[in-house]
């Protein structure tokens, strides 16, 4: 037998540490007291209604949510999840023993059964602890009486002489269920809690619980499969026979893996001393280093400041001497008393040239020394990075990658990375990021702490460059820093629009998703009746969208995509005094009559061609980005013809008259022109046979979860 006093670790409830009293059954098969289910729900209430604040943990002295537990809160929030009472429409429940949230189903804690076995064994460890004390009869007048039994019908303790009073012979009473001495009463007939005039007699084998037959009629149990309650019953006791006799059978296994954890806590012991040993001894050396850095730095500045105090003292006293009848000045005035001039010329002429050299001192001074120090200012900018960087090192924490294809440039940044291993080793990452500026002699970087693989920052300025890298923290230890990938941002804010359905738009050519981000061509039969011009010496024409946004002043980039397959697509901005003419008086510009090579390069039919267009277009096709032909561009015409871009943007700054056309991935400009910006310019689209132009979604904040759930 296995001794009572060697089981109270199973008999601890794992939210208030205690004893459990009246423990419940949660779905996950764990037990907690009734009193702590009630206690944890209303301070998880709490907590979600203030946000996961620690403040809202107060209400209940013995429950403490981990620090685990506070972040599933932070994580619901921000998710939009909300809770009610205890008995919601659906009731979530942290359970504190495997740390996930347990869904209590409509009736919350109603719903769940009470571990009647388990509080059978609680009080009988609790007896065993208070073997001493005797339990008291209920009935007896004062002083009572030791009990001798207790009925588990009437819920209460007797004394042989109340027992027979209140359990005369021949009477109902008679035959109530009677044990020792306990103050464990359970009811002799386990009730449904679903149907609390049912008793339970199935169980059923998805839900692992037992259920009453109108569970299984009509209930949630109804298409679950169930079994007899004594099948259940013999089932799974057989099954806990041969566990436990399997363990037993196992004990001097289970002697040998105790000896050998004893051994790893002492190994534990010691290998923690020694590495906080060698941690002292690393810190020690770096302590030496500055110090002898600290004592050679005082000594210098010593050296520096009794030579230059030594120079400005012997000046003092040149300058004292030129006071009178004083120095140099007496020395000269009593040699002016000489009468003899041989002698005298002999004194005077020495004399007169200190003289003239103190002279010309007064008319340029000039301290003998500096008195500023700033040739011994000690830089320690750099050492104090690479100190705030000193951590534990491992070689078994993975260098996180940043992954520049799902990283995106736009109107917020959105940094991604993952692990080589494609594992989550780590349980918090770092992200750094600096603005590259090349005037600027130390790099100063922005930190940011993100719990999944990926970040959305904010605060980055337009038309610059940033560095960023990220790693990975377990606990005190990190990785080494990722290789840092460089970005650049658009040149100006982001300018919204989507695709207008109403100005000029073709519905017969053009197809416009439900959201207008995206404009597809088709070249179907539409343009099979169209091109029966060819018998007039007419092909077909574009097919124009515009943006259903203007833009009156100011800077302005927006980006979109061109599918791979598009064979005519063009793309730029459009005055709103030609928005008219674009539509209704649109050119044939692949017709006979603006035919640009008419066989001699005189460049006319380019001006002409130019000159006759509504508004300022680049041409993209069969993956080839077109350079215009103008007077700046290339001659040969193959060096006009760059790849496609996998994303394109255009840059249209109203105040300086110009448009700029980008490759959005680089956010490098490959055309720039001058365009006429008298009104509102309109974004503009040209379309023709089969191609199909997405405007390039704006990043927002949700990105982030998004890719943390992919």
């Amino acid at each position: 037998k296995v001794a009572i006093k060697g089981i109270e670790r199973e008999l601890i409830c794992p939210a208030c540490k205690e004893l459990f009293t009246h423990p419940l059954i949660l779905p996950c098969q764990h037990n907690v007291c009734h009193k702590c289910v009630k206690e944890i729900l209303f301070a998880f209430e709490d907590s979600f209604a203030d946000g996961g604040s620690e403040s809202s943990n107060q209400s209940s002295p013995r429950i403490r949510f981990s620090a685990s537990s506070m972040d599933r809160i932070d994580r619901m929030n921000r998710s939009g999840r909300k809770r009610n009472s205890l008995t919601p429409r659906s009731t979530l429940f942290p359970c504190p023993s495997c740390q996930r949230d347990i869904d209590l189903g409509e009736r919350g804690i109603n719903g769940l059964f009470r571990n009647f076995t388990l509080e059978t064994i609680v009080e009988r460890y609790r007896q065993a602890a208070r073997a001493a004390i005797a339990i008291m009869c209920d009935f007896c007048k004062p002083p009572p009486q030791e009990s001798t039994k207790s009925c588990m019908d009437c819920s209460a303790s007797y004394c042989n002489e109340c027992f027979k009073i209140h359990h005369p012979w021949g009477t109902v009473k008679a035959q109530h269920e009677y044990v020792g001495p306990t103050t464990n009463f359970r009811p002799k007939i386990l009730m449904c809690p679903e149907h609390e005039m049912e008793r339970v007699n199935m169980y059923c084998e998805i839900c692992r619980r037992p259920v009453c037959h109108l569970c299984k009629l009509g209930g949630g149990h109804a298409n679950h499969r169930v079994t007899t309650m004594s099948t259940a019953y013999k089932t799974l006791k057989e099954k806990l026979s041969k566990d436990i006799e399997y363990l037993i059978s196992k004990e001097s296994q289970v002697k040998a893996h105790i000896t050998q954890l004893d051994l790893l806590l002492k190994e534990t012991e010691c290998n923690s001393e020694r590495a906080k040993q060698e941690a002292s001894q690393s810190f020690e050396k770096l302590y030496c280093v500055l110090e002898e850095k600290k004592s050679a730095a005082l000594r210098a500045i010593e050296t520096s400041k009794n030579i230059r105090l030594e120079k400005l003292q012997t000046q003092v006293e040149e300058y004292q001497g030129l006071l009178e009848n004083n120095g140099l000045v007496g020395y000269a005035q009593e040699v002016l008393k000489e009468t003899d001039p041989s002698c005298f010329v002999q004194t005077a002429k020495q004399l007169h040239v200190r003289i003239q050299k103190a002279t010309e001192s007064l008319k340029s001074f000039r301290p003998a020394a500096e008195t500023t120090f700033e040739d011994f200012v000690v830089d320690t900018a750099k050492q104090e990075d690479i100190l705030g960087d000193l951590s534990f090192h491992s070689n078994g924490l993975e260098i996180p990658e940043i992954n520049e294809e799902q990283s995106r440039m736009y109107n917020r940044a959105l940094i991604s990375w993952e692990c080589p291993g494609k594992t989550d080793s780590a349980d918090i990452y770092v992200l750094e990021y600096h603005k590259l500026n090349k005037e600027e002699e130390s790099v100063t970087w922005q930190k940011t702490e993100v719990c999944g693989k990926s970040k959305v920052l904010s605060d980055l300025d337009d038309d610059s460059s940033y560095a960023f890298r990220v790693r990975g923290y377990k606990g005190s230890i990190c990785s080494p820093w990722s290789r840092e990938v460089i970005m650049r941002t658009p040149p100006a804010p982001v300018f919204s629009f989507l695709f207008d359905d109403k100005c000029g738009y073709n519905n017969e050519h053009l197809q416009l998703n439900p959201r207008r981000t995206s404009v597809e061509s088709r070249a179907g039969f539409p343009l099979l009746l169209g091109s029966e011009r060819l018998q007039v010496g007419c092909f077909t024409t574009l097919d124009y969208i515009i943006g259903d946004t203007g833009i009156a002043k100011g800077k302005h980039f927006w980006a979109f995509n061109v599918e791979a397959y598009s064979y005519l697509v063009k793309v730029g901005v459009v005055p709103s005094s030609k928005i008219q003419k674009l539509f209704h008086n649109t050119p044939d510009v692949i017709s006979p009559r603006y035919e640009q090579d008419s066989g001699h390069d005189s460049g006319s039919e380019d001006a002409f061609f130019d000159s006759s267009q509504p508004c300022t277009l680049v041409t993209l096709g069969m993956k080839k980005f077109f350079i215009p032909a103008t007077a700046a561009a290339p001659k040969d015409p193959a060096s006009r013809i760059l790849p496609l871009p996998s994303c394109l943007g255009i840059c249209l700054d109203c105040d300086r008259g110009r448009v700029g056309f980008y490759d959005a991935g680089r956010m490098k400009c490959l055309y720039e022109c001058e365009v006429d910006c008298s009104g509102l310019m309109y974004p503009a689209f040209a379309l023709m046979g089969g191609a199909a132009v997405h405007l390039e979604e704006t990043v927002t904040a949700n990105d982030r979860e998004y890719h943390d759930d992919i």
